[in-house]
């Protein structure tokens, strides 16, 4: 052959080729830092080609087309289907096809992008829908489903997401706990086969694991190094998060709801959102993606994310049922001269018949106990007024007691199966928000308490139980397994009602502790409390897995009483101090149980915090040493404009010979500024070790090359410093 027709015949193939990669349509959605790219292939099925760091523009071209953007039971060849449908006909399989995609700008940096596809043959369709927030690099991603089908179509599995990976090695960090332990992490390497997180607890559904995780590429997930994935569902009932390496060691990853139990007749017409998957990816470590969902949240998860939360002093270590209109008085008296903001009312002011002095009664009956309070509740709230500091009070809407007059009225409002033995937990069952009349209820608790105090500024909001006997009065028999997510529609439905009454109103979620912390709920809630245990040196762990997805700035954080009163552990009060502040503080000891000396302590430490809050609950938090592999332990927060830095340590393990002279190499300052270090909370008359760096000034740079260096020689010994750009 002939050079020429050689050349002739390369020309020939290249022009046959060429139109159809050009012709390939790509989809991209891209942060500032991080891209997911789709393209639909030869057969016009949707592939994810790539995820991660952000590639030059109309580098995706040249990607290769890799896996199911969306796998489908029947016709995509993996163990765990993102959907499994059994259509109206019978048939079990769905075959999706690209149909179009749309990228539109909704404003502040937010990019929204769908792309449509339906089944080859049925009326079935799903639509893959992400958000793009491009300067908090994160991705949200959701799916919704439909169909105009002539019967009703069963969905079995109907993940939010799926993402795939192709790499050498996968390392899994998840989160996991218990009441009063909340918030754990361990690392492993994943190997072939799935590994599932989940909860199947419908309500209260973070108490044994909590929906959040860390992917390591390659490599374990570092602090500042190496890539990771980070997501977090937002999503308050049961969940489900699949990590399946198949037989070539890729990594399929598919979140969602946990459709155990939970299969879903979709009708003709109808519309199945998904919950909303959080991602975040970073090539610098975990702490990046902290930062990231950090941001976020204060901006998008969280109500009011931009606003300072104020210090509380709650009375339920101090009294929990056992109190009475004087002695309450007396503690709104002290918390104001202690110098808090708001005084707390815990659970017990309510019942009439069924009074509430204990926890197995009462619940569901929200009038005021006139035997321990004859004024009412107004009157503890003009209290507080006049004491200058604002009034906040506990509920538990969802939940009822057998023995309280609701549940004598409407036996069939409650979460339970008919011919069944009550299974009670914590004394109470859930109420089933499921029927339209119960959600007017627990609404009109909220709002009537609000409306008939409207001075009350804070609402404690509780739910103790998980779902057991899981059945509704309200759902048809044909629709019992609907319960597991129409209980979260329902739920919403009066999230959004309180708020739109009540925006102004600041609101705790609570569940029993951490059992209810995610961002679909807290985009209701001012703030959260991740945990009824109060131990300090418990807390620095737990609060310690809390801040990989959750800023600070909404993380209750209580002082409270020495033994601890779930752990017996006896701490210094500046310890205890110094690990509350290093989020929102707050306190639960009764201030007539302290000394004197406590007292002063006390109000210094609160006036101090004043000083250096706004860096905690709006700074950039940077994580230096782990307690899990250290017996020191350090972090610190940086304001957005570097000019002001705070500094938590604590020495979890007493040394005896030298101290512990471990290096605080500190994070996020600028190099070319100058920082004055300052002790705060100082313990009165007593001498520091950090005294010889009190008061003087070092470079960014040296401070985050050579570090801070004192020796920590107690156990529960802490610092908190200062950094003031000069």
């Amino acid at each position: 052959m002939t050079r020429k027709l050689s050349l002739l015949l390369t020309l020939v193939l290249t022009l046959l080729i060429v139109p159809s990669v050009v012709a390939e349509k790509v989809v991209t959605i891209s942060t500032q830092d991080i891209q997911l790219v789709y393209k639909v292939d030869k057969n016009n099925k949707l592939r994810q080609c790539y995820f991660g760091e952000a590639i030059a523009s109309g580098a995706e071209q040249a990607l290769m087309t890799k896996h199911d953007a969306y796998p489908t039971f029947g016709t995509s060849y993996v163990n765990e289907p993102a959907l499994r449908a059994v259509h109206a006909d019978g048939n079990t399989s769905t075959e999706l096809v690209y149909v179009s995609h749309k990228t539109e700008s909704k404003g502040d940096g937010i990019e929204y992008t769908e792309i449509a596809l339906k089944d080859s043959y049925f009326p079935f369709n799903v639509t893959l829908c992400f958000n793009a927030y491009a300067k908090e690099n994160v991705i949200e991603a959701w799916t919704v489903i439909s169909h105009s089908e002539k019967k009703p179509v069963m969905l079995y599995n109907y993940a939010s997401s799926h993402l795939f990976f192709q790499e050498e090695k996968y390392y899994l960090t998840q989160f996991y706990g218990e009441w009063a332990d909340e918030m754990h992490m361990t690392e492993m390497q994943l190997t072939r086969g799935i590994k599932s997180l989940e909860s199947k607890l419908g309500v209260r559904s973070n108490q044994h694991a909590h929906a959040c995780f860390f992917l390591g590429l390659d490599a374990p997930a570092q602090e500042n190094a190496g890539r990771v994935l980070g997501g977090t569902l937002a999503w308050p009932g049961s969940w489900k998060l699949t990590f399946d390496v198949d037989n070539l060691d890729n990594l399929h990853v598919i979140c969602g709801i946990n459709s155990f139990a939970g299969q879903y007749q979709l009708a003709k017409g109808e519309v199945f959102e998904t919950p909303k998957m959080l991602y975040s990816y970073s090539n610098n470590g975990t702490g990046d993606i902290t930062r990231n969902f950090h941001r976020w949240g204060k901006k998008y998860g969280i109500w009011r994310g931009d606003r300072t939360r104020t210090t509380l002093l709650n009375n339920w270590e101090a009294t929990y049922f056992n109190f009475n209109e004087e002695i309450l008085s007396k503690i709104i008296a002290d918390a104001s001269d202690m110098g808090f903001e708001l005084f707390l009312l815990d659970d017990g002011w309510f019942g009439e018949k069924y009074p509430r002095n204990n926890d197995d009664a009462g619940l569901g009956d929200w009038m005021v106990n006139r035997a321990k309070l004859p004024n009412g509740i107004g009157y503890l709230v003009e209290e507080a007024t006049r004491n200058g500091i604002k009034f906040g009070i506990w509920l538990e809407p969802e939940m009822v007691n057998p023995r309280s007059e609701l549940y004598e009225k409407h036996p069939d409002w409650v979460i339970t199966q008919p011919n069944r033995e009550i299974d009670l937990s914590r004394n109470q069952l859930i109420l089933d928000l499921c029927n339209p009349k119960v959600q007017d209820y627990v609404f009109g608790v909220i709002d009537n308490t609000l409306t008939e105090n409207p001075g009350i500024a804070y609402v404690k909001w509780d739910c103790n139980r998980f779902v057991t006997n899981s059945g509704s009065f309200y759902l048809s028999a044909d629709k019992q397994s609907h319960l597991w997510i129409e209980y979260v529609r329902g739920l919403y439905s009066v999230f959004e009602r309180v708020r739109a009454n009540h925006p102004e109103v600041s609101i705790m979620l609570c569940s029993g502790g951490g059992g209810r912390i995610d961002y679909a709920s807290l985009r209701y809630f001012d703030e959260f409390w991740i945990s009824d245990n109060t131990d300090a040196y418990n807390r620095i762990f737990i609060q310690w897995g809390t801040t990989q997805f959750f800023p600070a700035m909404a993380l209750a954080s209580h002082v409270s009483a020495s033994p601890c009163h779930q752990t017996g552990r006896v701490t210094p009060l500046k310890f205890r101090f110094d690990v509350a502040m290093s989020a929102k503080l707050g306190m639960d000891i009764q201030p007539m149980n302290m000394t004197e000396e406590e007292k002063a302590f006390s109000k210094n430490a609160i006036k101090e915090y004043y000083t250096f809050r706004e860096i905690v609950q709006h700074g950039d938090l940077y994580r230096l040493l782990s307690p899990y592999t250290n017996p020191r332990t350090a972090m610190m927060y940086v304001s957005e404009d570097k000019q002001d830095a705070v500094v938590f340590t604590y020495l979890l393990e007493k040394v005896i010979n030298g101290g512990n002279n471990q290096v605080l190499y500190l994070k996020g300052l600028d190099p070319n500024k100058t920082y004055r270090l300052n002790e705060l909370n100082k313990e009165p008359n007593k001498w520091s070790w950090f005294n010889e760096l009190e008061g003087k000034s070092f470079t960014g740079e040296y401070l985050m090359k050579y570090g801070i260096r004192f020796p920590m020689y107690n156990q529960y010994e802490s610092k908190i410093i200062r950094l003031t750009a000069e």
